[in-house]
């Protein structure tokens, strides 16, 4: 299989990988070099209604199954990324997706507006999987705010819209936020998972956290978080699955990962801590060795691939 190109909502990706909002994608130089690299999009940074530095370091740590961070967002903030999505237009034939964060629901509404308006990005990414407040819920576990914050979105935004959610533990929730996602169809990409929120690693030889955590807690990403990724992909498909395309990220480092999810219902795939550790020759590894991969299987589309996966 060797031509990976594949059209959504009439938006065409040339192969079914792309970035995740957070590494190399937050200062101009790093957006264009995602634009040379095998990335089928150019996700840029969350952007807040004010810059940020983030968390003190050490925020960020790799070992070999995952990673974890504390990084609050760092970003230039969104008039910056309004300007660079007229620059990548210009020179550069790739979707380009905004993605925006909060702090109040009034920052969703001035920042969506002024993209609405003022940018030339294809797509906007509300992240409703960060925690911005403390002590409480992510907007995502919050499914009355979180149905207010897209009926508002969506009175400002006239192209697809794009929702990232933080990973769920029960089936309750995920049928929960997919009636919320029922009722909005103008709601047509959802992103599986955000990294797991609230956990600890300790290095017992210092007697202290191996990063400097925000209030003692940090995201997990990595391998060890596949299967929750696998099982919400899963479950929305389930829900959504003629209403939404969905991407799944999380746990995403050789080949074999992206036909698992493309197999198992999602229909594009994001990189995240594979591209911190490779950084841009990840993509091109990952493409070629799918491309081996389905050709060894003898799969000539996607059509043979996606929501494939066989029942016991």
């Amino acid at each position: 299989m060797k031509n990976l190109q594949i059209t959504i909502w009439n938006i065409t990706f040339d192969n079914p990988i792309f970035n995740a909002s957070w590494p190399a994608c937050t200062s101009l130089e790093e957006l264009e070099t995602l634009w040379e690299s095998s990335s089928s999009a150019i996700m840029m940074k969350s952007c807040s209604l004010e810059s940020r530095d983030g968390n003190p370091e050490p925020r960020y740590r790799d070992v070999p199954l995952w990673s974890i961070n504390s990084m609050w967002l760092p970003n230039l903030w969104y008039k910056k990324y309004i300007e660079f999505s007229h620059i990548l237009k210009q020179k550069y034939n790739k979707p380009i997706i905004a993605s925006v964060v909060w702090f109040t629901p009034e920052d969703f509404r001035i920042i969506t507006k002024a993209f609405q308006e003022t940018s030339s990005v294809d797509m906007i990414e509300v992240n409703l999987s960060c925690p911005n407040v403390v002590w409480k819920p992510q907007i995502a576990y919050d499914f009355e705010t979180a149905d207010k914050i897209i009926s508002m979105v969506e009175s400002l935004w006239d192209k697809p819209l794009w929702i990232k959610l933080p990973p769920y533990f029960d089936p309750s929730h995920t049928d929960s936020m997919s009636e919320v996602i029922k009722k909005h169809p103008q709601v047509k990409f959802i992103t599986c998972i955000n990294s797991v929120w609230n956990t600890l690693i300790i290095d017992p030889e210092k007697e202290e956290p191996l990063i400097k955590p925000k209030w003692w807690f940090w995201w997990l990403w990595w391998d060890y978080i596949k299967p929750v990724a696998l099982a919400n992909v899963r479950a929305f498909y389930k829900n959504l699955w003629d209403k939404v395309t969905i991407i799944w990220v999380g746990g995403i480092s050789t080949w074999i990962d992206v036909f698992e999810f493309l197999l198992a219902w999602a229909s594009l795939v994001q990189i995240w801590t594979v591209f911190v550790k490779e950084w841009i020759d990840s993509f091109s590894r990952i493409k070629k060795e799918f491309i081996d991969y389905t050709e060894q299987k003898q799969k000539k589309s996607y059509d043979e691939i996606i929501w494939k996966l066989k029942e016991l």
